[in-house]
């Protein structure tokens, strides 16, 4: 299992850190004393468990469960904390557990002993499920990540160090290369026409003949012609069977 701490108390994350590693095979990948931090590492990164503080800086602990509430995947939290009044809200978020400050050994052992367990059941579920999740594409604007399925993005664009996806009312950046992004699409729906783009097959509404043999896709629903490069002609040809 690879995991993150969020918690602003550097000798708090520490001791945390140290009772993870002597009691359970869990990974720790990063570590973040701030909620905008973790929230930006998880754009790009999938983690199975979060162990995260509740009072840290500019996004809290609560905000920032919310927002990996909506993730297609969502990883376990488990809350830390000093103060016993804020269980109600962790356990609205359906957090895993709920750890008080200062830490009892004991009762870390025993939330890592379950949350194994938990982890282990949930990596034997059908593969119906994982199929319906593969369908889902966490997207980025405006400081959240939004949940999407596959088939509302239309095409993507490199933009830079960042892509651009576009979907029929709105405009994502993404903070990876459009090779990367592609890689998390549906390969048998998603198709790298060029260099900088990447189209949804299922979006295009006409094929229109352009210079040296090669063509311009128009879509469905936008005012947006998206080209296919000479290097990707044949193979265009073959999925679209023309």
């Amino acid at each position: 299992m690879r995991a993150i701490i969020v918690e602003d108390e550097v000798l708090a994350r520490q001791e945390l850190a140290f009772l993870i590693g002597a009691n359970s095979a869990i990974r720790i990948a990063a570590e973040f004393e701030d909620g905008l931090d973790a929230l930006k590492y998880l754009q790009t990164e999938e983690v199975d468990v979060i162990f995260l503080d509740i009072n840290i800086p500019s996004i809290d602990g609560v905000l920032l469960a919310q927002n990996i509430s909506r993730f297609s995947v969502k990883p376990y939290i488990v809350f830390i904390t000093a103060y016993k009044e804020h269980a109600a809200e962790a356990f609205e978020i359906e957090a895993f557990d709920y750890i008080l400050k200062p830490y009892s050994e004991t009762r870390i052992k025993a939330m890592l002993h379950k949350l194994e367990g938990a982890f282990a059941a949930r990596g034997h579920q059908g593969e119906e499920e994982h199929v319906k999740l593969s369908d889902k594409v966490n997207l980025w604007k405006n400081e959240k990540i939004i949940v999407v399925d596959a088939d509302e993005i239309y095409y993507a664009s490199a933009q830079e160090k960042t892509t651009s996806v576009i979907t029929k009312g709105e405009v994502y950046s993404m903070a990876l290369s459009i090779s990367e992004f592609h890689s998390r699409l549906p390969q048998d729906r998603f198709f790298r026409c060029h260099r900088s783009y990447v189209v949804n097959l299922s979006k295009i509404k006409e094929i229109i003949p352009w210079f040296n043999n090669t063509y311009l896709l128009r879509l469905r629903d936008l005012d947006f012609e998206v080209p296919v490069s000479r290097s990707k002609v044949k193979e265009f040809r073959q999925i679209m069977r023309i």
